[in-house]
């Protein structure tokens, strides 16, 4: 029998000032490139070996941070109740969920933007990016309409790109509640184009 050995606990606690730290800096930034290991390493007080031993490199600690800072959606997409959990019918899930991540990707603009730039070659290879399009992919097919759900996924999940939501919050300071609604109308139109006007309004 295997017995899972705990972190030390300065490791917990090293892991905790990292990401608080990179939260900080990401947040204050004027652009994520300008967000280095080695500025994260002097605000967290910790030297930087300790980042590349603990995550390899950069994109590996950002992936990290991201996925901590997600948890409480994934948690809820993974074992919630509705709209966000495994029970919710597909019509009402899918646009929960875009708007879950849209509101995380407001929440966390700087980081969600060095996320999807840290792809080797294309954002779209990422893990994240293949998660999220999988599970939006797989609800699609729950809904009665034409056979292209793997690019309605793709489509969908364009509306949520962290340089988008950027974009519309930032530079043309569209409120948040704005963004939500446009989202919301836009998922329904893609979804009443599957089945039929209403489908998604009725699934509510």
């Amino acid at each position: 029998m295997t017995v899972e050995r705990k972190p030390r606990k300065d490791a917990v606690r090293n892991r905790a000032a990292v990401f608080a730290a990179a939260d900080t800096l990401f947040a204050r930034c004027a652009s994520p490139e300008e967000v280095t290991m080695a500025d994260i390493a002097a605000a967290a007080g910790v030297g930087k070996a300790t980042l590349f031993r603990a995550y390899g490199d950069r994109n590996g600690l950002i992936r990290a941070l991201y996925q901590a800072r997600l948890e409480p959606i994934t948690e809820a997409v993974e074992r919630g109740p509705q709209p966000l959990g495994p029970a919710t019918p597909a019509p009402l899930r899918v646009p929960a969920l875009l708007d879950a991540l849209l509101c995380f990707k407001l929440d966390n603009r700087h980081l969600a933007l060095a996320l999807e730039g840290s792809g080797a070659d294309s954002p779209y290879r990422t893990e994240h990016y293949e998660h999220w399009h999988t599970l939006l992919r797989d609800l699609l097919r729950l809904v009665p309409g034409p056979a292209d759900t793997d690019f309605t996924a793709h489509a969908l999940l364009a509306a949520t790109r962290a340089d988008l939501v950027a974009y519309l919050a930032g530079e043309k300071e569209v409120p948040r509640e704005e963004l939500r609604a446009q989202l919301a109308s836009f998922t329904a139109a893609i979804l009443d184009a599957r089945t039929g006007p209403g489908t998604a309004a009725a699934a509510q």
